[in-house]
């Protein structure tokens, strides 16, 4: 009895405290509980630009948000300023340089040059036998706005020093090409090469004498037009390496004596620029002068904030102030579609048109947007 008395006692507040339960809003027995919502999130404000939103929902977004100087509509023109430049950099090739220069520059690369540069690098970084095509495209796009011109050569540099003091041979080999056909199409000044060369085989080793070969069959024919002292002392450094250095292989000895091959017969099968690719004149050229070790000691500015979206309280009057520098180069919108579809979809024309339309479309815009 006492033994019954004591298990009621000890049940006793276990059902009270489930009658409290119940009274402070608790589940009923029977009803499914109810889950709390998630708090759902923009994927357009979020920091690294949220998930993919097809370009359909995202002009229509764009025309729904009427306040150009609302964050939200900066980061959707952010997000459609990002996908159109990787999109257009990532189709380029010999036929539709100059239309892909086109349809980027109907976009404000002002802003976004830092989208572009990086762009750029990727896609020579994946795709090494194009580095020709991809520095004729920052060649025209040099000679309109040279500051995404020098830009991207700063963080070449940056790369390639990164590159040589880790011993990845891969990247130096793709950044150093990159680099030479630059110069080949004057955007960076024949100094810099010169500077790679002597970092290369200050102290030869198998690797630093096969970027440098690469890197010679490259610009070599330039270097030799440009500066024929320099290329000699380059050569005759290769030549001392070849005959008293006994650290490199066989093998890198045969690459020394097949680049003096090369080079006797005038770099004929390494042409700097071919014709197809040579579209800027001359005189419209920017070529930059940017060193391995700045004067002054200074690390080089890669300037990667250039990457991320930043609110502009000036959007609209900069969104205008570029139009008009568009209109200088390009001409309307409008206009640019109707040329494209009389003159075949941006396929190059066979009877000589191919040189009147680059002429035409890259025109020389005085003076240069810095």
């Amino acid at each position: 009895m006492s033994q019954r008395k004591r298990r009621h006692d000890s049940e006793e507040p276990e059902s009270r405290r489930r009658e409290n339960e119940v009274e402070d809003g608790e589940v009923k027995r029977g009803e499914t509980p109810e889950i709390p919502k998630k708090k759902e999130v923009d994927p357009i404000l979020t920091r690294a630009g949220g998930a993919y939103i097809p370009p359909a929902r995202l002009r229509m977004m764009m025309e729904q948000q009427a306040d150009k100087k609302d964050e939200t509509y900066q980061r959707m023109n952010w997000e459609k300023l990002k996908k159109k430049i990787h999109g257009q950099v990532n189709k380029v090739n010999v036929g539709n340089i100059v239309q892909v220069v086109r349809e980027l520059l109907q976009e404000n690369v002002i802003r976004g040059k830092g989208l572009l540069a990086r762009s750029i690098i990727q896609a020579q970084t994946f795709s090494p036998s194009f580095s020709h095509v991809y520095a004729a495209l920052v060649s025209i796009i040099n000679s309109k706005f040279p500051n995404i011109g020098e830009l991207i050569i700063r963080r070449l540099i940056i790369q390639f020093k990164r590159a040589f003091k880790n011993l990845n041979k891969a990247t130096c080999v793709t950044v150093s090409t990159f680099l030479g056909h630059l110069a080949n199409q004057r955007v960076v000044h024949e100094l810099l090469i010169l500077e790679l060369l002597l970092v290369l085989m200050k102290d030869p080793t198998d690797d630093s004498i096969e970027i440098a070969v690469n890197l010679l069959k490259v610009c070599g024919q330039m270097l030799s037009q440009v500066t024929p002292q320099g290329t000699f002392a380059i050569f005759e450094q290769l030549r001392s390496i070849l005959e008293n250095c006994n650290d490199i292989t066989s093998r890198t000895q045969y690459m020394i004596e097949v680049l003096f091959h090369v080079r006797k017969e005038k770099f004929i099968s390494y042409p700097s620029v071919i014709e197809e690719l040579d579209l800027i004149e001359e005189e419209d050229q920017v070529c930059h002068l940017v060193h391995i070790i700045s004067e002054d000691d200074k690390p080089l500015d890669p300037e990667t904030g250039l990457n991320v979206f930043k609110y502009d309280p000036n959007f609209e009057e900069n969104e205008a102030q570029y139009d008009e520098i568009r209109q200088e180069i390009i001409g309307d919108a409008d206009d640019s579609d109707e040329e494209e579809e009389g003159g075949g979809g941006g396929q190059p024309a066979a009877d000589g048109g191919e040189d009147g339309e680059a002429e035409d479309t890259v025109k020389p815009l005085k003076p240069h947007i810095s």
